[in-house]
């Protein structure tokens, strides 16, 4: 079947997506049948700049809502029909592990950031990596992404998590009272803002620690523009963070 052009592409005059587009719920209904596969969202999105505008509106929120239906509801409940920095970054966020192998954060091991195929995220963990003034904020946090026999450093974690409403949230208030500095050449692997180092900050509790089974002095954190988090741990041996668990 000919498809007559219904777009017009917004890359250039010499891209090929000039022949004629696909309408919108075409491709709608074409990734609701593939699941919203995000290989192939991020494959579309190379095309142009058209699709990957597509991508952005709907495609990678329908992820989103897919991967994770309620902790989506939770995040728009605030009444905005987007989210902090986008549905790509967030996307990105719930399916990548960051790693470290930048040499800009977390330099003290070298690992790739690589793909995870499913990973929980808890509200209720989120309150264990803030300070006790800022609980009321909302803060959803991976479970560890664990890598381990690194050597001197041992068993790694990663974790990353988002901020409902993070423009208006008290942990975002009291970087800035505190004049937190932004890093000077790091940004977000999801959105690309500037990150806050939070242990530079002082705004690391124990309680991160605790949730996480990591070592007290081994735990650092950064929180984006945009309220995506990133983050390394050393994690205990299994029977320490077993008995760290019991003390929270």
């Amino acid at each position: 079947m000919i498809l007559t052009k219904q777009y017009r592409c917004i890359h250039s005059s010499s891209c090929q997506c000039t022949k004629g587009h696909l309408s919108e719920d075409v491709i709608f209904l074409v990734f609701q049948q593939l699941n919203w596969n995000p290989k192939l969202i991020a494959t579309l999105s190379c095309v142009c700049k058209w699709f990957d505008d597509l991508a952005k509106r709907i495609l990678w929120k329908e992820f989103c809502k897919t991967r994770a239906p309620k902790m989506m509801v939770d995040l728009q409940s605030s009444g905005s029909h987007s989210v902090d920095g986008n549905w790509r970054a967030l996307g990105k966020l719930l399916i990548y592990c960051s790693g470290c192998s930048g040499g800009r954060l977390f330099d003290s091991v070298q690992i790739p950031g690589h793909f995870v195929y499913r990973t929980r995220f808890s509200r209720t963990s989120g309150k264990s990596f803030l300070l006790p003034q800022c609980r009321t904020d909302i803060l959803y946090v991976s479970d560890p992404c664990e890598h381990l026999d690194q050597g001197e450093e041992g068993d790694v974690g990663f974790f990353r998590g988002v901020f409902k409403s993070f423009l208006v949230s008290k942990v975002r208030k009291m970087l800035i009272d505190r004049a937190a500095k932004l890093h000077p050449t790091a940004v977000c692997p999801y959105c690309k803002a500037k990150l806050w180092d939070m242990l530079q900050a002082k705004m690391i509790p124990q309680s991160a620690s605790c949730r996480l089974g990591a070592y007290e002095d081994c735990i650092e954190y950064y929180v984006c523009l945009n309220g995506h988090m990133l983050g390394i741990c050393t994690l205990l041996p299994l029977s320490d963070s077993e008995k760290a668990s019991e003390s929270e």
